[in-house]
Protein backbone atom coordinates (compact mmCIF):
# COMPACT_ATOMS: atom_id res chain seq x y z
CA UNK A 1 0.00 0.00 0.00
CA UNK A 2 1.36 3.55 -0.82
CA UNK A 3 2.13 6.57 1.41
CA UNK A 4 -1.43 8.47 2.18
CA UNK A 5 -0.82 11.78 3.49
CA UNK A 6 -3.29 13.81 5.53
CA UNK A 7 -4.04 17.49 5.47
CA UNK A 8 -5.82 19.71 7.34
CA UNK A 9 -9.48 19.33 5.90
CA UNK A 10 -9.00 15.77 7.19
CA UNK A 11 -8.82 17.03 10.26
CA UNK A 12 -11.87 19.27 10.32
CA UNK A 13 -14.16 16.92 12.27
CA UNK A 14 -12.14 16.21 14.99
CA UNK A 15 -12.01 19.21 18.24
CA UNK A 16 -8.28 19.81 19.11
CA UNK A 17 -7.28 21.83 22.09
CA UNK A 18 -5.14 23.96 20.68
CA UNK A 19 -3.93 24.97 16.88
CA UNK A 20 -0.34 23.25 18.08
CA UNK A 21 -2.48 20.23 18.86
CA UNK A 22 -3.35 20.13 15.43
CA UNK A 23 -0.04 20.85 14.07
CA UNK A 24 1.64 18.40 15.59
CA UNK A 25 -0.63 15.54 14.84
CA UNK A 26 -0.24 16.06 11.76
CA UNK A 27 3.12 16.08 11.52
CA UNK A 28 3.68 12.88 13.75
CA UNK A 29 0.80 11.13 11.70
CA UNK A 30 2.32 12.02 8.15
CA UNK A 31 6.04 11.36 8.93
CA UNK A 32 5.49 8.07 11.35
CA UNK A 33 2.61 6.66 10.07
CA UNK A 34 2.63 7.24 6.59
CA UNK A 35 1.85 3.70 5.15
CA UNK A 36 -1.77 3.86 7.68
CA UNK A 37 -4.77 4.35 6.19
CA UNK A 38 -6.24 8.03 6.80
CA UNK A 39 -9.73 6.73 8.73
CA UNK A 40 -7.34 4.63 11.07
CA UNK A 41 -4.88 7.53 11.47
CA UNK A 42 -7.82 9.74 12.85
CA UNK A 43 -9.19 7.10 14.93
CA UNK A 44 -5.65 6.99 16.21
CA UNK A 45 -5.44 10.73 17.22
CA UNK A 46 -9.15 10.27 18.63
CA UNK A 47 -7.38 8.40 20.89
CA UNK A 48 -4.72 9.86 22.03
CA UNK A 49 -6.84 13.24 22.74
CA UNK A 50 -9.53 11.36 24.42
CA UNK A 51 -6.81 9.37 26.86
CA UNK A 52 -3.28 10.88 26.36
CA UNK A 53 -2.10 9.36 29.65
CA UNK A 54 -2.21 6.03 28.16
CA UNK A 55 0.38 7.00 25.47
CA UNK A 56 3.03 8.91 27.81
CA UNK A 57 5.58 6.40 26.95
CA UNK A 58 4.80 5.73 23.37
CA UNK A 59 7.79 5.93 21.18
CA UNK A 60 6.16 8.89 18.33
CA UNK A 61 2.71 9.15 20.05
CA UNK A 62 4.31 10.46 23.55
CA UNK A 63 5.12 13.80 22.58
CA UNK A 64 1.47 15.10 21.71
CA UNK A 65 0.26 12.83 24.98
CA UNK A 66 2.61 15.00 26.98
CA UNK A 67 1.92 17.90 25.36
CA UNK A 68 -2.41 17.13 25.69
CA UNK A 69 -1.53 16.54 29.45
CA UNK A 70 0.33 19.67 30.37
CA UNK A 71 -2.45 21.62 28.43
CA UNK A 72 -4.90 20.38 31.38
CA UNK A 73 -3.22 22.05 33.92
CA UNK A 74 -4.26 25.74 34.03
CA UNK A 75 -1.09 28.29 33.63
CA UNK A 76 -1.07 31.54 34.94
CA UNK A 77 1.14 34.62 34.48
CA UNK A 78 4.92 34.73 36.41
CA UNK A 79 6.40 37.71 37.52
CA UNK A 80 10.48 37.71 37.09
CA UNK A 81 13.01 40.12 38.42
CA UNK A 82 16.12 41.62 36.17
CA UNK A 83 19.44 40.64 37.71
CA UNK A 84 21.58 43.06 39.56
CA UNK A 85 23.97 43.48 37.41
CA UNK A 86 23.94 42.73 33.30
CA UNK A 87 25.98 39.31 31.89
CA UNK A 88 29.44 40.47 30.29
CA UNK A 89 28.88 40.87 26.44
CA UNK A 90 31.29 41.98 23.62
CA UNK A 91 31.38 45.33 22.05
CA UNK A 92 32.76 45.91 18.67
CA UNK A 93 33.82 48.90 17.49
CA UNK A 94 32.67 50.71 21.12
CA UNK A 95 34.13 54.59 20.13
CA UNK A 96 30.98 54.57 16.80
CA UNK A 97 28.15 53.38 19.25
CA UNK A 98 26.39 55.79 21.14
CA UNK A 99 26.16 55.18 25.27
CA UNK A 100 22.42 54.98 24.79
CA UNK A 101 22.76 51.84 22.88
CA UNK A 102 25.42 50.09 25.43
CA UNK A 103 23.02 50.92 28.15
CA UNK A 104 20.26 49.44 26.43
CA UNK A 105 22.12 46.20 25.60
CA UNK A 106 23.26 46.45 29.61
CA UNK A 107 19.42 46.08 29.92
CA UNK A 108 18.76 42.99 28.19
CA UNK A 109 21.84 41.78 29.49
CA UNK A 110 19.81 41.69 33.11
CA UNK A 111 17.06 39.20 31.59
CA UNK A 112 17.30 36.17 33.68
CA UNK A 113 17.41 33.84 30.66
CA UNK A 114 20.16 36.07 29.14
CA UNK A 115 23.24 33.23 28.52
CA UNK A 116 25.68 35.10 26.02
CA UNK A 117 25.15 38.87 24.45
CA UNK A 118 27.11 40.81 21.59
CA UNK A 119 26.67 44.75 19.95
CA UNK A 120 27.72 45.19 16.42
CA UNK A 121 29.86 48.16 15.21
CA UNK A 122 26.88 49.63 13.64
CA UNK A 123 24.85 49.31 17.47
CA UNK A 124 22.54 51.92 17.83
CA UNK A 125 19.15 52.80 20.30
CA UNK A 126 16.28 50.79 18.86
CA UNK A 127 13.34 48.87 20.63
CA UNK A 128 13.84 45.67 22.76
CA UNK A 129 16.78 44.73 21.67
CA UNK A 130 19.41 48.20 20.58
CA UNK A 131 19.53 47.67 16.49
CA UNK A 132 23.00 45.84 15.96
CA UNK A 133 22.07 43.73 19.52
CA UNK A 134 22.83 39.49 19.53
CA UNK A 135 21.03 37.77 22.34
CA UNK A 136 21.58 34.36 23.22
CA UNK A 137 19.26 32.42 25.23
CA UNK A 138 18.47 28.57 25.68
CA UNK A 139 14.72 27.60 24.79
CA UNK A 140 13.36 30.64 25.47
CA UNK A 141 12.11 33.07 22.42
CA UNK A 142 11.73 36.95 22.21
CA UNK A 143 9.45 38.22 19.92
CA UNK A 144 10.11 41.84 20.54
CA UNK A 145 13.59 40.82 20.00
CA UNK A 146 13.23 39.07 17.04
CA UNK A 147 11.38 42.75 16.31
CA UNK A 148 8.12 43.38 14.39
CA UNK A 149 9.78 43.29 10.98
CA UNK A 150 10.41 39.37 11.19
CA UNK A 151 12.82 38.16 8.73
CA UNK A 152 14.08 41.56 7.61
CA UNK A 153 16.85 40.48 5.10
CA UNK A 154 19.45 41.60 2.13
CA UNK A 155 19.10 39.61 -1.36
CA UNK A 156 21.52 40.04 -3.96
CA UNK A 157 21.44 38.68 -7.26
CA UNK A 158 24.74 38.92 -9.51
CA UNK A 159 24.08 39.42 -12.96
CA UNK A 160 25.28 37.68 -16.38
CA UNK A 161 26.14 41.33 -17.33
CA UNK A 162 29.18 43.33 -17.12
CA UNK A 163 29.03 46.70 -14.34
CA UNK A 164 29.40 48.91 -17.75
CA UNK A 165 25.72 47.56 -18.73
CA UNK A 166 24.71 49.91 -15.33
CA UNK A 167 25.81 52.85 -16.18
CA UNK A 168 24.94 52.53 -19.79
CA UNK A 169 21.40 51.49 -18.84
CA UNK A 170 20.47 53.77 -16.26
CA UNK A 171 16.97 54.83 -17.94
CA UNK A 172 15.62 51.19 -18.46
CA UNK A 173 16.70 49.96 -15.17
CA UNK A 174 14.90 53.79 -13.78
CA UNK A 175 12.09 52.07 -15.61
CA UNK A 176 12.16 48.83 -14.33
CA UNK A 177 11.90 49.62 -10.88
CA UNK A 178 9.17 51.86 -11.47
CA UNK A 179 7.17 49.43 -13.07
CA UNK A 180 8.09 46.11 -10.98
CA UNK A 181 8.75 47.70 -7.43
CA UNK A 182 6.03 48.95 -5.06
CA UNK A 183 6.76 50.42 -1.48
CA UNK A 184 4.52 51.46 1.03
CA UNK A 185 3.01 50.45 4.08
CA UNK A 186 0.46 48.89 2.22
CA UNK A 187 -1.04 48.00 -1.27
CA UNK A 188 0.86 45.70 -3.35
CA UNK A 189 1.72 44.64 -6.99
CA UNK A 190 -0.64 45.77 -9.78
CA UNK A 191 -0.31 42.20 -11.26
CA UNK A 192 -1.02 39.07 -9.23
CA UNK A 193 2.57 37.37 -7.66
CA UNK A 194 2.81 33.90 -7.69
CA UNK A 195 4.94 31.25 -5.07
CA UNK A 196 5.01 28.05 -3.51
CA UNK A 197 4.78 29.49 -0.32
CA UNK A 198 1.35 30.67 -0.73
CA UNK A 199 0.51 27.43 -0.79
CA UNK A 200 2.22 26.20 2.36
CA UNK A 201 0.40 24.29 4.95
CA UNK A 202 1.37 26.52 7.96
CA UNK A 203 -0.96 28.89 6.87
CA UNK A 204 -4.07 27.06 8.02
CA UNK A 205 -2.26 25.79 11.27
CA UNK A 206 -3.57 29.02 13.53
CA UNK A 207 -6.65 31.56 13.19
CA UNK A 208 -3.67 34.37 12.64
CA UNK A 209 -2.18 32.76 9.72
CA UNK A 210 -5.43 32.12 7.99
CA UNK A 211 -6.60 35.44 8.78
CA UNK A 212 -3.35 37.06 7.09
CA UNK A 213 -2.67 34.85 4.35
CA UNK A 214 -5.01 37.16 2.22
CA UNK A 215 -2.92 40.28 2.51
CA UNK A 216 0.29 38.13 2.48
CA UNK A 217 -1.01 37.00 -1.16
CA UNK A 218 -1.88 40.87 -2.05
CA UNK A 219 1.45 42.24 -0.57
CA UNK A 220 3.86 39.63 -2.28
CA UNK A 221 6.83 40.79 -4.00
CA UNK A 222 6.14 44.77 -2.33
CA UNK A 223 8.78 45.97 0.09
CA UNK A 224 8.05 48.22 3.29
CA UNK A 225 8.74 51.95 4.12
CA UNK A 226 11.63 53.20 6.02
CA UNK A 227 15.26 51.74 5.06
CA UNK A 228 13.90 49.29 2.62
CA UNK A 229 14.97 49.62 -1.13
CA UNK A 230 16.19 47.92 -4.41
CA UNK A 231 18.50 48.98 -6.26
CA UNK A 232 20.67 48.48 -9.21
CA UNK A 233 24.14 48.73 -8.69
CA UNK A 234 27.91 47.53 -9.72
CA UNK A 235 29.50 44.46 -8.04
CA UNK A 236 33.07 44.13 -7.94
CA UNK A 237 34.76 40.72 -7.47
CA UNK A 238 38.23 39.94 -6.89
CA UNK A 239 40.66 37.00 -6.65
CA UNK A 240 39.51 33.98 -4.33
CA UNK A 241 35.98 35.28 -3.73
CA UNK A 242 34.00 32.08 -4.35
CA UNK A 243 30.86 34.03 -5.38
CA UNK A 244 31.41 33.69 -9.10
CA UNK A 245 30.58 29.36 -10.58
CA UNK A 246 33.44 28.23 -12.44
CA UNK A 247 33.74 30.10 -15.67
CA UNK A 248 33.13 33.58 -15.07
CA UNK A 249 36.10 35.61 -14.62
CA UNK A 250 36.86 38.20 -11.50
CA UNK A 251 35.62 41.54 -12.23
CA UNK A 252 32.81 44.37 -11.96
CA UNK A 253 29.22 43.04 -12.96
CA UNK A 254 25.67 44.34 -12.80
CA UNK A 255 23.60 43.57 -9.55
CA UNK A 256 20.37 43.57 -7.89
CA UNK A 257 20.35 44.50 -4.29
CA UNK A 258 17.18 44.63 -1.97
CA UNK A 259 16.22 45.42 1.27
CA UNK A 260 12.82 44.59 3.33
CA UNK A 261 11.18 41.59 5.11
CA UNK A 262 7.94 39.94 6.08
CA UNK A 263 5.72 43.06 5.39
CA UNK A 264 2.12 42.67 7.51
CA UNK A 265 2.36 39.33 7.89
CA UNK A 266 5.60 39.52 10.26
CA UNK A 267 3.78 42.83 11.63
CA UNK A 268 1.18 41.13 13.08
CA UNK A 269 2.88 37.93 14.12
CA UNK A 270 5.33 39.98 16.56
CA UNK A 271 2.26 42.02 18.03
CA UNK A 272 0.14 38.85 18.69
CA UNK A 273 2.98 37.07 20.06
CA UNK A 274 4.65 39.84 22.52
CA UNK A 275 1.29 40.35 23.82
CA UNK A 276 1.45 36.72 24.64
CA UNK A 277 4.44 36.87 26.00
CA UNK A 278 3.49 40.30 28.30
CA UNK A 279 0.74 38.68 29.60
CA UNK A 280 2.33 35.36 30.58
CA UNK A 281 5.44 37.00 31.32
CA UNK A 282 5.52 39.67 33.68
CA UNK A 283 8.69 42.07 33.61
CA UNK A 284 9.71 45.27 35.26
CA UNK A 285 8.10 48.38 33.37
CA UNK A 286 11.54 49.37 32.04
CA UNK A 287 11.96 46.03 30.03
CA UNK A 288 8.22 44.63 29.92
CA UNK A 289 8.97 43.91 25.98
CA UNK A 290 11.43 41.96 26.75
CA UNK A 291 8.98 39.25 27.98
CA UNK A 292 9.60 35.84 26.78
CA UNK A 293 7.71 32.54 25.68
CA UNK A 294 9.12 28.95 26.51
CA UNK A 295 9.28 27.32 23.28
CA UNK A 296 7.94 24.08 25.60
CA UNK A 297 5.05 26.27 25.86
CA UNK A 298 2.10 25.90 22.99
CA UNK A 299 2.58 29.60 22.32
CA UNK A 300 6.40 29.09 22.38
CA UNK A 301 5.83 26.48 19.37
CA UNK A 302 3.12 28.83 17.73
CA UNK A 303 4.88 31.62 17.48
CA UNK A 304 8.26 29.63 16.48
CA UNK A 305 6.34 28.12 13.60
CA UNK A 306 4.61 31.71 12.63
CA UNK A 307 8.17 33.55 12.90
CA UNK A 308 9.65 30.98 10.20
CA UNK A 309 6.79 31.11 8.24
CA UNK A 310 7.19 35.08 8.03
CA UNK A 311 11.10 34.64 7.49
CA UNK A 312 10.00 31.96 4.32
CA UNK A 313 7.44 34.69 3.55
CA UNK A 314 10.19 37.36 3.30
CA UNK A 315 12.41 35.53 1.26
CA UNK A 316 9.80 34.58 -0.96
CA UNK A 317 9.31 38.80 -1.79
CA UNK A 318 12.39 38.79 -2.23
CA UNK A 319 12.61 36.20 -5.15
CA UNK A 320 9.63 37.91 -6.86
CA UNK A 321 11.62 40.93 -7.44
CA UNK A 322 14.50 39.98 -8.63
CA UNK A 323 12.49 37.75 -11.12
CA UNK A 324 10.37 40.44 -11.90
CA UNK A 325 13.55 42.68 -12.39
CA UNK A 326 15.51 40.06 -14.64
CA UNK A 327 12.17 39.06 -16.82
CA UNK A 328 11.93 42.96 -17.55
CA UNK A 329 15.44 43.13 -18.94
CA UNK A 330 16.03 39.98 -19.80
CA UNK A 331 18.99 39.25 -17.63
CA UNK A 332 20.38 35.75 -16.10
CA UNK A 333 21.44 35.48 -12.25
CA UNK A 334 24.56 33.71 -11.97
CA UNK A 335 24.84 34.04 -7.98
CA UNK A 336 22.67 34.89 -5.62
CA UNK A 337 23.71 35.95 -1.60
CA UNK A 338 20.63 36.31 1.09
CA UNK A 339 20.82 36.36 4.24
CA UNK A 340 17.94 37.66 7.32
CA UNK A 341 19.32 40.06 9.90
CA UNK A 342 15.92 40.16 12.21
CA UNK A 343 15.19 36.66 13.23
CA UNK A 344 15.83 33.68 15.44
CA UNK A 345 17.84 30.67 15.02
CA UNK A 346 18.86 27.22 17.07
CA UNK A 347 22.67 27.46 17.05
CA UNK A 348 24.67 25.30 19.15
CA UNK A 349 27.92 26.54 20.18
CA UNK A 350 31.24 24.90 20.97
CA UNK A 351 30.52 24.77 24.68
CA UNK A 352 27.57 21.73 23.39
CA UNK A 353 24.99 23.66 24.27
CA UNK A 354 22.08 24.94 21.97
CA UNK A 355 20.73 28.42 22.25
CA UNK A 356 17.92 30.86 20.52
CA UNK A 357 20.11 33.37 18.80
CA UNK A 358 18.14 36.31 18.90
CA UNK A 359 20.03 38.52 15.93
CA UNK A 360 18.11 42.28 15.75
CA UNK A 361 19.95 44.32 12.81
CA UNK A 362 22.72 41.92 13.10
CA UNK A 363 24.10 39.71 10.20
CA UNK A 364 24.67 35.96 11.03
CA UNK A 365 28.29 35.46 10.60
CA UNK A 366 29.26 31.46 11.37
CA UNK A 367 32.26 30.14 9.31
CA UNK A 368 32.19 30.37 5.83
CA UNK A 369 28.34 31.83 6.05
CA UNK A 370 27.98 34.25 3.26
CA UNK A 371 25.74 37.45 3.67
CA UNK A 372 25.73 41.23 2.56
CA UNK A 373 25.98 44.47 4.78
CA UNK A 374 25.05 47.58 3.05
CA UNK A 375 26.20 51.11 3.34
CA UNK A 376 23.64 53.70 2.83
CA UNK A 377 21.90 54.80 -0.69
CA UNK A 378 25.66 56.28 -1.85
CA UNK A 379 28.19 54.44 -0.01
CA UNK A 380 29.23 50.67 -0.88
CA UNK A 381 27.59 47.47 0.59
CA UNK A 382 30.03 44.49 0.70
CA UNK A 383 29.63 40.89 0.42
CA UNK A 384 31.30 39.11 3.43
CA UNK A 385 32.27 35.46 4.25
CA UNK A 386 31.71 34.64 8.27
CA UNK A 387 35.08 33.88 10.22
CA UNK A 388 32.91 31.87 12.85
CA UNK A 389 33.75 34.10 15.77
CA UNK A 390 31.91 32.50 18.98
CA UNK A 391 32.40 36.26 20.55
CA UNK A 392 30.56 37.86 18.33
CA UNK A 393 27.83 34.83 18.51
CA UNK A 394 28.98 34.26 14.81
CA UNK A 395 27.22 37.56 13.67
CA UNK A 396 28.29 40.98 12.52
CA UNK A 397 26.57 44.45 11.76
CA UNK A 398 23.85 44.62 9.59
CA UNK A 399 24.71 48.23 7.99
CA UNK A 400 26.61 51.16 8.59
CA UNK A 401 23.86 52.20 11.43
CA UNK A 402 22.26 55.49 12.14
CA UNK A 403 23.98 57.69 13.37
CA UNK A 404 21.24 60.27 13.17
CA UNK A 405 17.94 59.65 14.39
CA UNK A 406 14.93 59.69 11.48
CA UNK A 407 13.40 62.91 13.10
CA UNK A 408 17.15 64.61 13.10
CA UNK A 409 17.49 64.05 9.70
CA UNK A 410 14.23 64.88 8.44
CA UNK A 411 15.03 68.24 10.25
CA UNK A 412 18.18 68.66 9.86
CA UNK A 413 18.64 67.64 6.02
CA UNK A 414 17.27 69.46 3.06
CA UNK A 415 15.99 67.11 -0.40
CA UNK A 416 18.07 69.82 -2.22
CA UNK A 417 21.48 69.00 0.27
CA UNK A 418 20.63 65.52 -0.36
CA UNK A 419 20.29 65.60 -4.19
CA UNK A 420 23.85 67.46 -4.34
CA UNK A 421 25.39 64.58 -2.83
CA UNK A 422 23.57 62.04 -4.79
CA UNK A 423 24.64 63.54 -8.47
CA UNK A 424 28.67 64.33 -6.66
CA UNK A 425 28.11 60.11 -6.40
CA UNK A 426 26.26 59.47 -9.65
CA UNK A 427 22.92 58.01 -7.75
CA UNK A 428 19.76 58.03 -9.14
CA UNK A 429 17.03 57.89 -6.41
CA UNK A 430 13.51 56.93 -6.55
CA UNK A 431 11.39 58.20 -4.22
CA UNK A 432 13.38 58.21 -0.78
CA UNK A 433 13.53 60.78 1.86
CA UNK A 434 15.92 63.28 3.82
CA UNK A 435 15.52 60.38 6.56
CA UNK A 436 17.28 58.50 4.79
CA UNK A 437 19.97 60.83 3.43
CA UNK A 438 23.66 59.58 3.28
CA UNK A 439 24.28 62.07 6.34
CA UNK A 440 22.34 60.14 8.82
CA UNK A 441 24.48 57.02 8.18
CA UNK A 442 27.60 55.99 9.73
CA UNK A 443 30.62 55.70 8.10
CA UNK A 444 30.74 52.47 6.80
CA UNK A 445 34.35 51.95 6.43
CA UNK A 446 34.52 52.37 9.97
CA UNK A 447 32.15 50.04 10.76
CA UNK A 448 33.48 47.36 8.50
CA UNK A 449 37.69 48.31 10.08
CA UNK A 450 35.27 47.63 13.55
CA UNK A 451 34.66 43.72 12.60
CA UNK A 452 37.88 42.12 10.63
CA UNK A 453 37.83 39.44 13.45
CA UNK A 454 34.13 38.52 12.41
CA UNK A 455 34.02 38.42 8.53
CA UNK A 456 36.00 38.67 5.28
CA UNK A 457 35.45 40.89 2.44
CA UNK A 458 34.15 38.59 -0.95
CA UNK A 459 32.92 41.68 -2.93
CA UNK A 460 32.21 45.43 -2.57
CA UNK A 461 28.78 46.59 -4.20
CA UNK A 462 28.39 50.41 -5.25
CA UNK A 463 24.92 51.59 -5.79
CA UNK A 464 23.64 53.98 -9.57
CA UNK A 465 19.94 53.31 -9.57
CA UNK A 466 18.05 53.05 -6.11
CA UNK A 467 14.36 53.03 -5.09
CA UNK A 468 13.01 53.58 -1.83
CA UNK A 469 9.78 54.50 -0.40
CA UNK A 470 8.68 58.27 -0.40
CA UNK A 471 7.94 59.08 3.11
Amino acid sequence: MGKQKLNIKDLSTINFPSDVARSLSLNIMNRHFGHTPNTEKLSLINNVLTHPDDYLNHDTLGLLAHKLVSKSITESFKAYELDDEPKHFDVFGSKHIELNAIKQMELVMRLPIAERGALMPDAHQGYGLPIGGVLATKNAVIPYGVGMDIGCRMALSILEMPGSYVDHHAYELKRALKDHTHFGNDGGLERRQDHELLDHADFQLTELLRRLHGKAVRQLGSSGSGNHFVEFGIIEIGEGSGLLPDGLGVGSYAAILSHSGSRSLGANIAQHYTNIAMNKCKLPREAKHLAWLDLDSDEGQEYWLSMNLAGEYAKACHDRIHANLCSALGATVVSKVENHHNFAWKERMSDGNEYIVHRKGATPAGKDVLGIIPGSMTAPGYVVRGLGNESSINSAAHGAGRKMSRLKAKNSVTMSAMKKILDSEKVTLIGGSAEESPMAYKDIELVMGSQSTLVNVEGKFIPRVVRMAKD
